[in-house]
């Protein structure tokens, strides 16, 4: 495997990111930079990588979606019986990471997790489109299956028996909400001399913002 040298060493600056002119609140700051990355024709710009861990501390990371955010936290949903599901099951503390490579920026948060309700997430599974909702009855995540004919074919009986009616959201498919108690900003720079602004969240409520060394 060859690789071009010029593109593994890329260097960063497109942007600065100085302490003074970030917002107060986390969140709200978090808010600027996702409206830009909106706006930036990125692909799925709300990907997201959540990673997680056991009771024992094996971890493991996969790419998400975020469905929603605001001063509460930060929202994803899932089949609870997935291996994502049982992690946090056992150990309700996660990690998301942002990546959006367009504008060379990074956000890091972390915090505990908890469900959202069931009237949440009943309104937000009514709003998927019809074959993610007979999707989600189909697949049992993170099960071994012989083929993909046996998917198929569930998704096909699924189908079938929700035909002509709302389909109802399934009780392992729930949400989550991700409450930081750390979120921090990383704006790439020439030299590897990257912008990093922390916000930690202290036990009054207020946030501590501090730059970190690259």
């Amino acid at each position: 495997m060859t690789n071009s040298k010029d593109t593994l060493n890329k260097q960063f600056g497109l942007f600065e990111l100085d302490q003074k002119d970030m917002n107060s609140s986390p969140i709200r700051q978090f808010g600027v930079w996702y409206e830009q990355a909106l706006r930036a024709d990125l692909i799925h710009p709300n990907a997201f990588t959540l990673a997680t861990s056991t009771t024992d501390g094996k971890s493991s990371a996969r790419v998400l979606l975020l469905k929603d955010f605001d001063q509460n936290g930060f929202v994803f949903y899932t089949n609870s019986l997935s291996k994502k599901g049982s992690d946090l099951s056992h150990n309700p503390y996660a990690a998301l990471c942002f990546w959006w490579g367009k504008l060379e920026r990074q956000v890091r948060i972390e915090g505990e997790i908890e469900k959202v309700s069931s009237d949440e997430a009943d309104e937000y599974f009514a709003s998927r489109p019809r074959g993610s909702q007979i999707g989600a009855w189909a697949s049992e995540q993170s099960s071994v299956i012989n083929s993909r004919e046996i998917l198929d074919q569930r998704y096909a009986e699924f189908e079938n028996k929700f035909k002509d009616q709302a389909v109802p959201r399934p009780p392992y498919w729930n949400g989550y909400r991700l409450i930081p108690n750390a979120i921090e900003f990383w704006q790439g720079r020439d030299n590897r001399l990257h912008d990093r602004i922390r916000y930690t969240l202290k036990a009054q409520g207020d946030w501590v913002v501090e730059r970190l060394a690259p």
